[in-house]
């Protein structure tokens, strides 16, 4: 047993082991997760925020390269406590880098730095773990690591979520309230003007809603009407710039001529996908020839903003009626420029409301950079403390040291070896398939499921806030993903990876019909929607059971601490790559038909199944104890 002193004490591995993997966990989930959700809020597209994110998985896929360097240079623990502080400094860097114009290009580079400290943080807390502790107290404390490291991922997916949803709120102007009520008297025609209305300015920054009451007709009208409705709205709201930030990507921006990739590549395969896989939508007019009325609600500020800020409107239903919805210009952005014109939203009846019913609509509009920037002050601080306290509390293994008694060229011609026993291994080939496809829908659903749930639903999406999208994640998701991965556990153990493999296969694929179902349905329902969340996330923790113990199989024998950090970086790779075409994709098929192709990747995973070659006793917990 290694004796870990400090001042005369042997440090308890109660006093560092949950904080160590509570801290391992968090950059992660802040990478993967809530950068994403971020960047939607602060309006990035869906292609950018999944091509560039996904490369924040990248050093997570090479860190098998570098981790020779952890053992050969320093201790483990100098390495813990050295890559927390730089954690710490890059979120402070990411929060003070988000109210700048450009914004998502440095905070992109400081989170890849982070993340690359993050990976090398793993590499050396996991190697601390098995210098710290003897073998007996390494299998006791293995379920206290893994519900610690999930207790960061709900911390990260709910409640700091959460916490910046609440900030969007409380750093706002004063909600934005109209209402529409319906009528049986005689249809009005919508007049197609733009707003003229005089606001006097005062010193209140406040926003106006014209007609604050509006009253619609329930008798039907012609699509064509509707659609002139429409883009009559969407084009006042483009030219005036209320809506640039949704519909472009800001780093198109940038771009002053198309590349050999675009015009050969992407823009012919993203057309030809497009054409004839894409969502051609309909209206209800295509089948009964006539469309719910609609109207046109005008909104206009009170006073100029500072320049350069902007001020970002979400409007949604509040309480009454679900007959009546907004179905365009949910999300508004003014700025000092455009604040004197008016910005239109579009409200529309369901099509077979006949009833006289009142619906009441709120805008809220917080200040989402400073809001998101106080979310990351927040976690810097947080890391802050962590250093601080594994500065002092951390043990001292006295097998915890540098690499000594080899050479650097020893090392290396070492790592060679390792590394290339790996490939030698039978069937090697059919098992790093096997490592990049098991995940191929799931890396495409994870990156593209917080934009689906906070995406207008004029474009497809559920119109959540970021509170209620922090909320299904953090709570009743991770709950689902612990409780998949519990059970996986429990059921590997009894009758083995063999037996496990094709309902495990099958339960991290198929309940992807959840997201079909809410994208085809677009339930209004909190219930429903956590309901469907969870299906999916308990499938994919039950089914992940066995994408793991198969790491562990194929990397058994030599250099298997090696052999399965190499393992690991195929895992990873598998998901940054199909993550990284997810938004790209979903631009071009739009949400449902995209979860259409989710559930299509899940082909291949199936397919490799039939031919990988498992003992049949691995995994059955007589057999491990």
């Amino acid at each position: 047993m290694n004796q870990n002193y400090r001042q005369g004490k042997i440090t308890s591995p109660w006093a560092w082991i949950p904080s160590l993997y509570f801290a391992q966990g968090l950059p992660y989930v802040v990478a993967m997760t809530v950068v994403v959700i971020m960047y939607k809020r602060l309006g990035i597209s869906n292609t950018d925020i999944t091509l560039y994110t996904s490369w924040l998985y990248l050093p997570w896929v090479i860190k098998p390269f570098w981790s020779p360097f952890v053992d050969m240079l320093r201790t483990k623990r100098w390495w813990i406590i050295t890559m927390q502080l730089l954690i710490g400094a890059g979120l402070a860097g990411v929060a003070f880098l988000i109210p700048v114009p450009f914004f998502f290009q440095a905070t992109l580079t400081i989170l890849w730095l982070i993340a690359f400290s993050s990976a090398t943080h793993d590499i050396a807390a996991d190697g601390f773990y098995m210098l710290a502790l003897d073998s007996s107290q390494q299998s006791f404390f293995v379920g206290i690591r893994s519900t610690f490291y999930r207790l960061a991922m709900i911390t990260g997916q709910g409640l700091l979520i959460i916490i910046a949803g609440s900030l969007e709120s409380f750093t706002g102007l004063e909600p934005l309230e109209f209402t529409v009520q319906t009528s049986v008297e005689a249809h009005k025609e919508v007049k197609l003007q733009t707003s003229n209305t005089l606001i006097p300015q005062t010193g209140k920054m406040t926003f106006v809603a014209f007609p604050a009451r509006m009253i619609l007709d329930v008798a039907n009208i012609k699509a064509d009407s509707l659609n002139r409705i429409k883009y009559f709205a969407s084009d006042e709201n483009r030219k005036n710039g209320f809506s640039t930030s949704e519909e472009t990507s800001i780093l198109e921006e940038g771009k002053k001529k198309v590349s050999w990739w675009t015009k050969y590549i992407s823009l012919p395969l993203g057309t030809f996908i497009k054409d004839n896989f894409g969502k051609h939508k309909t209206d209800s007019a295509g089948l009964y020839g006539s469309v719910g009325n609609a109207g046109i609600v005008a909104v206009r500020l009170t006073r100029q903003p500072r320049l350069g800020e902007t001020v970002v409107l979400n409007s949604r239903l509040s309480d009454g009626d679900k007959s009546i919805s907004i179905i365009y210009g949910e999300r508004l952005v003014f700025t000092h420029q455009n604040w004197q014109k008016p910005a239109y939203l579009v409200v529309q009846l369901d099509y077979k409301l006949r009833d006289k019913v009142l619906s009441e609509f709120r805008g809220i509009s917080g200040n989402l950079r400073l809001a998101w920037s106080i979310t990351f002050f927040i976690l810097a601080g947080f890391f802050l403390l962590i250093f601080i306290y594994h500065r002092f509390v951390l043990p001292r293994p006295f097998s915890d040291h540098a690499t000594e008694t080899h050479s650097a060229t020893d090392i290396f011609r070492e790592f060679g070896n390792t590394f290339a026993s790996f490939f030698q291994k039978k069937k090697a080939g059919l098992a790093i398939a096997f490592l990049l496809l098991y995940r191929l829908g799931e890396a495409m659903l994870v990156k593209m499921s917080p934009p689906f749930l906070l995406d207008a639903r004029e474009v497809g999406g559920l119109g959540l806030t970021t509170g209620q999208v922090g909320l299904v994640y953090g709570t009743v998701g991770v709950i689902s993903l612990t409780l998949g991965g519990i059970i996986g556990g429990i059921a590997a153990s009894r009758k083995g990876l063999k037996y496990w493999i094709w309902p495990m296969a099958l339960c991290i694929t198929l309940p992807h019909l959840s997201y079909l179902y809410l994208s085809w349905f677009t339930p209004e329902s909190l219930i429903i929607i956590n309901i469907a969340v969870a299906i999916e996330l308990f499938g994919y923790g039950f089914g992940f059971t066995a994408f793991m113990l198969y790491m562990i199989y194929f990397a058994d024998g030599a250099h298997k601490t090696a052999h399965y950090a190499i393992c690991t970086g195929f895992m990873a790779l598998g998901m940054m790559l199909p993550g990284m075409i997810a938004g790209w994709l979903q631009d071009l098929l739009g949400y449902n038909h995209f979860f259409i192709w989710v559930l299509i990747c899940a082909i291949p995973t199936l397919a490799l199944i039939p031919f990988l070659k498992i003992d049949k006793e691995y995994g059955i917990k007589s057999r491990l104890s």
